[in-house]
């Protein structure tokens, strides 16, 4: 017994080639798209990595301009000034502090937290309450050649270049300068 075979007329083949070449578009434009994010990716890690390093601040010893759980971006420099906020390698970790001095310059820290830089007090209005805080140096400390001295905004609590545990920092383990705030979005902006 022969079977009735229905074939497809010539307008349910266009139709079929049609939907075959709009499904090959498709998979085109699904994989386009997901080398071209692959690709973003990665350019994103290169500059973030080389470039720009982004961080997480874990600490309050910059409070109130930097806090807890904040994401900062960084740009690599080798120029720094009294008043930036630098991102530096100590002791395997990655530490966010101000600069307070540079090479040859003079400080002194009177009792009652009054930074002087070669003599001449520092307009700080980034910190809250001046503090002499942990400050087991030699007072007045001049700066060696290719160290940066840094402390915290938050004076009372923060370790930074006023004890010999953490001294000056070495220019050369500078990551870069603090510019932005990233995340949380509230307080996107400059780092002042």
């Amino acid at each position: 017994m022969k079977e009735n075979l229905i074939y497809p007329t010539i307008e349910e083949m266009n139709q079929e080639i049609e939907r075959l070449k709009r499904k090959k578009r498709g998979y085109r434009a699904v994989r386009w798209t997901l080398y071209s994010l692959v690709v973003v990716a990665a350019i994103v890690v290169l500059v973030a990595t080389l470039w720009m390093p982004v961080l997480k601040i874990t600490g309050s010893s910059m409070s109130p301009t930097l806090n807890k759980e904040e994401l900062v971006v960084a740009t690599r420099t080798k120029h720094f000034r009294t008043g930036d906020v630098i991102a530096f390698y100590y002791d395997n970790k990655i530490l966010i502090k101000r600069v307070i001095a540079t090479a040859g310059q003079y400080v002194d820290i009177k009792e009652d937290g009054t930074v002087l830089v070669d003599g001449e007090a520092l307009d700080e209005p980034y910190i809250q309450e001046k503090s002499k805080g942990e400050c087991d140096i030699q007072l007045p400390y001049q700066v060696g050649d290719g160290k940066i001295f840094v402390m915290g905004d938050d004076r009372a609590i923060s370790l930074d270049s006023r004890t010999t545990a953490v001294g000056t920092i070495e220019e050369k383990k500078v990551l870069g300068r603090v510019v932005f705030k990233v995340w949380p979005w509230s307080s996107f902006g400059r780092v002042q």
